[in-house]
């Protein structure tokens, strides 16, 4: 990053928005597919179900329709629209349930038509091929890139809790220097102790702990304001050309509050898990016109000036 860290430290970012289905959670779809197959937990034509604040959801969606099979999301009726049409996209069906139950009540509802109609469940909170997905590949990347480099920390949102124990299970064995800092909404802070609400930062903290979390690998534990979280994906945006979602935000906010304090010549990479194209109906837009800049030409200087030159037909 260029401009938004304080001066005298490095932060890095993770732009996971690159991978096929526009997430990190491409890596655990195909990772529990794939250990499904190969336990003959699913066969050509089978239906995968799964509870998913969307990102999850596409991402199944997609290695679905790779990979021949049917897919069934639940979601709350809180998450973004654009979720929804996406995962219809690949040929998913999409279930809505009050987003007050919380991603516990979404998980029983899974649980009630797997058993109904013998449907696989990945169970992304509680599947080992979730963190190990991320020991071999996400981890395995960070560890090549800062190969004989400085890395001081490293900084995580919370959700499946996948990342956060893969990554930091890697990091603990190769870079036991660097410190694992966590990112939970202030008003849903579970880790922290606090109580769970419905919160706005997409993909983190489900209202329970999942099994597949390793508490061991935590330093620190940080709570961020939605609103914080919301402003720092538009400021990555508009500052740094990197158009990411909210929850990329929140892990970029709370590195800023890491660097604030941390030693002259410190490094930080944060993961930064989509892009900002699924939050178009969300409050991560709240506020931007939706019409013509016709500010712009309000002005005495001259309009070649100022204003845009008119479009021009090209044969």
């Amino acid at each position: 990053m260029n401009r938004l860290p304080p001066k005298g430290v490095e932060i890095y970012v993770k732009l996971e928005s690159f991978n096929p289905g526009g997430s990190v959670k491409d890596r655990l779809a195909l990772a529990v597919v794939l250990d499904a197959e190969a336990k003959g937990q699913l066969r050509p034509g089978d239906t995968i179900v799964e509870c998913t604040s969307g990102n999850v959801g596409i991402a199944l969606a997609m290695v679905a329709a790779a990979r021949g099979y049917r897919f069934v999301a639940l979601m709350g009726d809180g998450y973004s629209v654009e979720r929804r049409k996406i995962i219809r996209a690949y040929g998913g069906k999409v279930l809505l349930f009050p987003s007050s139950e919380g991603s516990s009540g979404g998980n029983r509802r899974a649980d009630i038509l797997a058993q109904k109609h013998g449907w696989f469940r990945p169970r992304q909170f509680d599947n080992p091929a979730n963190p190990a997905s991320h020991r071999q590949t996400t981890a395995a990347e960070i560890l090549g890139d800062f190969a004989g480099r400085r890395l001081d920390y490293f900084v995580t949102g919370f959700g499946t809790s996948g990342t956060l124990t893969g990554v930091g299970q890697m990091l603990k064995c190769a870079r036991p220097e660097v410190r694992i800092v966590v990112a939970e909404p202030a008003n849903a802070a579970l880790l922290a102790g606090g109580e769970w609400n419905i919160h706005k930062i997409q993909g983190l903290a489900p209202n329970f702990t999942p099994t597949i979390l390793d508490r061991s690998v935590i330093d620190d534990l940080l709570t961020v304001d939605e609103v914080v979280a919301r402003d720092t994906a538009r400021r990555l945006a508009t500052e740094e050309g990197m158009f990411v979602g909210i929850s990329a935000g929140a892990a970029v906010a709370t590195a800023l509050s890491v660097a604030a304090t941390a030693p002259k010549g410190a490094v930080l990479l944060a993961m930064l898990p989509d892009t900002g194209e699924r939050y178009l109906s969300t409050f991560l837009f709240d506020g931007l016109n939706e019409e013509s800049d016709d500010e712009l030409l309000q002005t005495d200087r001259p309009a070649s000036v100022d204003a845009p030159a008119p479009a021009t037909a090209m044969a």
